[in-house]
């Protein structure tokens, strides 16, 4: 068995977002002469030679596949598009680990996506990847996305619900040829990545376009998300999308995709209590609730239209984002006292129809292996079956 390179070591705890301290006590390192981080030190140092269960242990905490400590360099960092965040420091380093092993995991399950498709010969070029410039004016961006997407917002408002609201959109934006993932995590609730860290993640492909949406984010929000990345694969900009936008691209995409949820013309037109808060604060909620938007659109409408200033835009943001956590802890307590939907109706929610259709009809064919399908899909082999209807 080949030595393992201390530079591997220290490149995999950096790049899973860990400190030495912080590693050390996850792999219960130390003993009665060495502390935890001096024991991790020795064997980053090349002092002492790491034992192949402290090597499994390593991969495990550090999300990286085992074989990956054999490689005699630590690897050069691949390409996975653009950073579009402005995150505060700690969010960052505290969920750096975890955002990469997603964005390594999506791009892996893209690019299973993009051979299926050349296997089946359906590895066509989509011409609207990168058709939209940031010189093209809001309402006409806006109208282009409309247009594109054949979205009729009378239809998309008429659901009783925004998650119902939300899988109408889905649907026009899976017949372009994009696929829509709901994540949010590593397969489990520890490894939660906060929206703050992370709202949406494009991967601009011409052939297999990918729009990742994190699902720790408000059933409410998710439209706009949805639109925000789909406007990114317009511009053809792989990349990571947050909770601000300070840079060009993030402010042009949201202004489009808002634009395009709730023109300027109708938020105008509305007789708005801009002078009291509290009151603000119910209207916008129940003008959201009623055309499946979030009560955070209207309010940045507001603002963006020159209603309200920045202040109380970010007020009633504020208390709009701490009335969505207390409603979130109480349907997570309904989901512990088991009153929530079966694992497979949540699953295929998350995967999407379109990658559900696409996985069926290839295995049926006899294109695509269990084991290759339970990838894609983000699932053991044994459950994709049921998963796809098979």
């Amino acid at each position: 068995m080949p030595g393992v390179n201390p530079e591997v070591l220290v490149w995999a705890r950096e790049t899973a977002g860990l400190t030495v301290a912080r590693a050390a006590r996850a792999l219960a390192l130390g003993g009665k002469k060495l502390n935890p981080e001096q024991a991790l030190l020795q064997y980053e140092s090349g002092e002492k030679e790491v034992s192949r269960p402290l090597l499994s242990k390593m991969a495990a905490t550090y999300r990286r596949p085992l074989l990956v400590f054999y490689l005699p360099a630590p690897p050069a960092r691949a390409d996975r598009g653009e950073d579009f965040r402005t995150v505060p420091e700690e969010i960052r380093i505290e969920s750096k680990g975890t955002l990469d092993a997603l964005v390594r995991d999506i791009y892996v399950r893209q690019d299973l996506i993009k051979s299926l498709l050349l296997d089946i010969d359906e590895a066509n070029a989509k011409a609207f990847v990168g058709s939209l410039s940031l010189d093209v004016p809001t309402k006409g961006a806006a109208a282009f996305v409309g247009e594109l997407l054949d979205l009729n917002l009378e239809t998309f408002r008429r659901h009783r619900k925004p998650e119902e609201a939300f899988s109408y959109l889905r649907k026009c934006v899976e017949g372009l040829g994009v696929y829509v993932l709901l994540i949010g995590n590593l397969g489990s609730h520890h490894t939660d990545i906060p929206v703050e860290a992370f709202r949406g993640f494009a991967l601009a492909d011409s052939v297999a376009p990918v729009i990742v949406i994190n699902d720790q984010d408000a059933p409410a929000a998710r439209s706009f998300t949805l639109l925000h990345e789909l406007i990114h694969i317009l511009l053809g900009a792989t990349g990571i999308s947050g909770s601000r936008a300070e840079l060009r691209i993030e402010r042009y995409c949201n202004e489009v995709a808002s634009e395009t949820l709730l023109p300027t013309g109708e938020i105008e037109s509305q007789d708005w209590p801009v002078d009291n808060l509290k009151t603000l604060l119910v209207a916008v909620s129940r003008y959201g609730a009623r055309i499946n938007v979030s009560g955070s659109l209207v309010a940045y409408r507001l603002f963006a239209v020159g209603l309200i200033d920045q202040v109380s835009w970010v007020k009633l943001s504020e208390e709009l984002r701490a009335l969505w956590l207390s409603s979130k802890a109480a349907k997570k307590e309904e989901r512990e006292d088991g009153r929530g939907p079966s694992y497979y109706v949540v699953k295929r929610h998350k995967v999407g129809g379109a990658l559900i259709e696409l996985v069926n009809r290839t295995m049926r064919e006899g294109a695509l292996t269990a084991t290759k399908a339970g990838r894609v899909l983000g699932v053991k082999p044994a459950n994709v079956y049921n998963l796809v209807g098979m």
